[in-house]
């Protein structure tokens, strides 16, 4: 069974910074693509950012310039590190990754999601 699990979010001031972590585990072939979304109270999930096994990775024009995806494709894990932040920032951020279990498949899974802060 796959599984990811974030860590990193917190309460931070507008301005300051946080790096968010997803590491996968369990038993599959490969990670075909990761990234991060996010929901802020009475709004919809939106996609943050996303990153494939080559590296090619694409922001929310929210976000563009403010944060950096990367990822560690030895060690399964994605990072979020996002600079900048500002209050409507906040929100749960959850770790995405397209998986596959076994060869030509591909599933999507989540994360439980870490809360992201920013107030002064």
């Amino acid at each position: 069974q796959v599984q990811l699990v974030e860590s990193g979010g917190g309460l931070v001031q507008p301005g300051g910074s946080l790096r968010l972590s997803c590491g996968v585990s369990g038993s599959f072939y490969r990670i075909i693509t990761m990234g991060w979304y996010r929901q802020a109270p009475g709004k919809r999930r939106e996609l943050v950012a996303q990153i494939t096994t080559g590296g090619s990775s694409n922001y929310a024009d929210s976000v563009k310039g403010r944060f950096t995806i990367s990822r560690d494709n030895a060690k399964n894990v994605v990072y979020l590190q996002m600079n900048s932040l500002k209050p409507e920032d906040t929100a749960v951020y959850h770790c995405d990754a397209a998986v596959a279990v076994v060869p030509f498949t591909s599933n999507e899974y989540w994360g439980q999601g870490t809360q992201v802060t920013v107030s002064a």
